[in-house]
């Protein structure tokens, strides 16, 4: 049976919770002796060990004192961290609005200096036109969110792309063939977003790299969630209820390896350009 997100995410805060109980037993401490040390009741060490109650970051760093392994409390911090991130519900991303999620992601940008992106269901937002941005995010607006603050969103999101144009960065955008032919917006939106992929498979932009994985009987690799990665540490999955950061090396090897899969199957230069003209001819 597949593990859903929600579960991966207990399973990480299980994994931290049985770490805080293994350092727990190599120091010969009960629970109760952690308790002691750090002035805490009885239950508060026993519902942090079994993993019925998150620790706090003070947490952590009491319980590595009073175990003596003060050497692990950045392993455990950056263990919690991952924890509480994996897992994020759209509605809780953005019940504020859909600007402050839009701003949020903004330094792992401006950290990353090689990006992949692998998108079934539409144009990656860093490659996105602003009429494009426009129907996308109002399409979620009225989908999920109470507050209408598009506007801000659209113009953050655009302000976001500049990352393609600083620094040392390089960029390989995957799309399915499907992605040319939604019917996000009207069809003089559509035009000018493949006007804006056509350019791209050209050169306009030598730190980016587009390729179209065709439509095609007896492809060796189905389509699967949208992801990017960051560099080689992270990966964040878009599924329809949330979205999913995954750290764990092997975690990242698995979809930067599905990447790869991909994008030997994809086309680029003139034949990704062919398969965009196509998807142009049938809206004009």
């Amino acid at each position: 049976m597949a593990v859903s997100p929600s579960s991966s995410a207990q399973q990480a805060r299980q994994a931290l919770a049985n770490r805080l109980a293994e350092l727990c037993r190599d120091a010969g401490m009960t629970g109760q002796d952690i308790a002691d040390r750090c002035a805490w009741s009885r239950s508060k060490s026993s519902r942090i060990m079994n993993g019925r109650t998150p620790p706090s970051p003070d947490d952590i760093r009491a319980w590595c004192r009073a175990t003596g392994a003060e050497d692990q409390t950045e392993d455990l911090l950056a263990s919690l961290r991952a924890a509480e991130g994996m897992w994020v519900e759209w509605r809780r991303m953005e019940r504020a609005g859909l600007r402050r999620a839009q701003e949020a992601v903004l330094p792992l940008f401006e950290r990353t200096h090689r990006f992949r992106a692998y998108s079934s269901w539409l144009v990656p937002g860093l490659i996105q036109t602003h009429g494009y941005t426009e129907a996308v995010l109002r399409a979620v607006q009225r989908r999920r969110v109470t507050v209408d603050d598009v506007a801000d969103a659209v113009a953050v999101r655009m302000e976001r792309q500049r990352v393609l144009y600083e620094g040392d960065r390089r960029f390989a955008f995957l799309v399915e063939e499907s992605v040319l032919r939604n019917s996000l917006g009207n069809a003089d939106t559509q035009l000018e977003q493949l006007e804006h992929l056509l350019a791209l498979t050209g050169g306009s932009l030598p730190s980016v790299s587009l390729g179209v994985v065709p439509t095609r009987l007896g492809r060796s690799r189905m389509p699967v969630e949208g992801f990017w990665i960051y560099d080689t540490t992270q990966v964040m999955v878009e599924l329809v209820s949330g979205h999913l950061t995954l750290t764990q090396p092997s975690e990242v090897k698995a979809y930067a390896d599905t990447f790869a899969m991909l994008a030997d199957m994809a086309v680029h230069g003139a034949k990704a350009r062919a398969l965009i003209t196509s998807a142009m001819g049938r809206l004009r």
